[in-house]
């Protein structure tokens, strides 16, 4: 791939068009009942305070069923699209990959990648959604665009940001091979440890071993995502912020908290309940490898 299109929906759950999703989901459900229940929970409206209000688009804010309704609206207006786009109109190799609302398509050429960016914004506009301008761009990504821009001097390849990870071309350190490589958002982790301190206030009196559990539950969900190759730093950032936000609670708990609570003790404290930064994910082609198998081709 030498070309991404780094796409993003404008409102997308706000400006699902709900006659529009009524037929999808007709086309697939008989059940006239069930149809009729899934409109009333689209037109079921917001309520703030005393106010109700509903525009007679979107889903629901917050509802359980949005998400599912969302992913039924993008396969029919995106993902059976995309496939035969991908047939009747590219030249080259083209790969999708989508989450939700959130998605990236891959490209051999960069005509492939105008061509489809246009014919994109052309295809949701027939169901009332729109590319956001300034969030929607194409970049020159893959081992042919950094080392073709090496060549010419125009420095490095740009970044994009995909489901919490910032992609960026670089070299893995000892093979010295391409790597397209994926980096914990820094502002993704803020937020993690801005509400991990919130957490951690509130249970400032209880019983440590409480506590002590509970923290380990979230780095170890926190590192069983990010803990990819080439995201060590960002792992051992997160331990070591995470190390001083409990210390500094710990402390808090008494007058004599910082005599209490030196570094030498801490440190126990970390290895014996928190999971160590280590990388536990392969790199994606070894991953690929043992799913078919080494005589697979």
């Amino acid at each position: 791939m030498n070309w991404i299109l780094d796409a993003d929906i404008e409102g997308y759950f706000d400006n699902i068009d709900r006659d529009w999703l009524v037929k999808f989901i007709e086309h697939r459900v008989g059940d006239k009942r069930l149809v009729r229940l899934i409109q009333k929970w689209l037109n079921a409206g917001i309520i703030e305070g005393t106010d109700w209000s509903d525009n007679g688009k979107g889903t629901p804010q917050g509802a359980v069923l949005s998400p599912l309704l969302a992913n039924v609206f993008l396969h029919y207006v995106f993902d059976l699209w995309i496939k035969q786009w991908r047939k009747l109109h590219a030249t080259g190799d083209c790969v999708v990959i989508r989450y939700a609302d959130d998605f990236v398509i891959g490209f051999e050429h960069e005509s492939d990648a105008r061509a489809c960016l246009e014919a994109l914004g052309e295809r949701l506009g027939q169901f009332g959604l729109n590319l956001h301008p300034k969030k929607t761009r194409l970049i020159e990504v893959g081992r042919s665009s950094a080392a073709k821009r090496e060549r010419e001097g125009r420095g490095k390849c740009e970044t994009f940001d995909f489901l919490g990870f910032t992609h960026l071309c670089g070299k893995i350190r000892v093979a010295k091979r391409f790597a397209l490589k994926r980096i914990t958002i820094a502002s993704r982790m803020r937020r993690t440890l801005a509400a991990v301190k919130e957490q951690l206030e509130r249970r400032r009196h209880d019983a440590p071993g409480q506590t002590d559990r509970w923290l380990a539950s979230v780095v170890r969900g926190w590192q069983g995502y990010h803990a990819v190759p080439d995201n060590y730093d960002r792992l051992e950032q997160f331990d070591k912020a995470i190390t001083k936000l409990w210390r500094r609670q710990l402390q808090r708990r008494s007058q004599r908290g910082k005599s209490r609570w030196p570094m030498s003790r801490m440190g126990r404290l970390v290895r014996k309940y928190l999971p160590r930064p280590r990388i536990t994910q392969p790199r994606p082609n070894v991953r690929h490898h043992a799913r078919l198998g080494a005589g697979a081709v």
